[in-house]
C-alpha cells in the first residue's frame, strides 16, 4: 500500500523533524511512504476574510495537483468524522481489499482546507474538536498510521 501525506508547510524545528522521520522510518515495514511538503500561501498582516479565502484556495489548487486521479483522499478537517484508532486500521484494510493501492492523508494549512479540497475528500476524519498545530499534526496522523498497521496485524503495540 502506499500512503503519501499532502501537507502545507515545512517542519520547522528540530523535534517535529526527528518525530516524523522516526515514524517514517518505522513505517518502511508497512507501506510505501510518501510526505510532500507544500508551500503555504503568503498572508499579509491583518487579512482580510477574501485574503484568507484567496490563500486558502491558491493551496487548495496546489493540494489537489498532488492527489492522484485514482487515488483515495482522506482530508482531516475538525468537522469530519472522528474514528478510534481500531476504526481507522479497519478503514485501512478495507481500502486495501478495495484495491486502492494509494491513500492521500491532507493536512491544511493554517487556515484549513478550500473548499474543493474538502470537496474532492473521499472522507473527511477528524482527530479532535480541538484545533492542533499542522504540524504537530503531521506527527500523530503518521502515529496513527504506524498504530494501524500494527493493529491490522496483531503486533504489539497498540495496548
Amino acid at each position: 500500500m502506499n500512503i503519501r501525506i499532502i501537507a502545507i508547510g515545512k517542519l520547522k524545528e528540530k523535534y517535529w523533524r526527528e518525530a516524523v522521520a522516526e515514524y517514517s522510518k518505522r513505517l518502511g515495514a508497512y507501506c510505501s511512504l510518501e510526505i510532500v511538503e507544500l508551500k503555504e500561501s503568503p498572508l499579509r498582516a491583518n487579512p482580510s476574510p477574501a485574503d484568507e479565502e484567496a490563500v486558502k484556495t491558491a493551496e487548495g489548487e496546489d493540494i489537489l495537483r498532488h492527489i492522484g486521479k485514482g487515488d483515495y483522499a482522506i482530508t482531516l478537517e475538525i468537522k469530519g468524522k472522528p474514528l478510534s484508532s481500531e476504526q481507522l486500521a479497519s478503514r485501512i484494510a478495507d481500502l486495501a481489499l478495495e484495491g486502492k493501492s494509494t491513500i492521500d492523508f491532507i493536512i491544511g494549512g493554517s487556515l484549513g482546507l478550500s473548499a474543493d479540497v474538502s470537496k474532492r475528500a473521499d472522507f473527511k476524519l477528524s482527530f479532535s474538536a480541538m484545533t492542533f498545530p499542522h504540524q504537530m499534526m503531521r506527527v500523530i496522523l503518521l502515529e496513527q498510521i504506524y498504530r494501524s498497521f500494527k493493529i491490522n496485524r496483531n503486533e504489539t503495540y497498540h495496548k
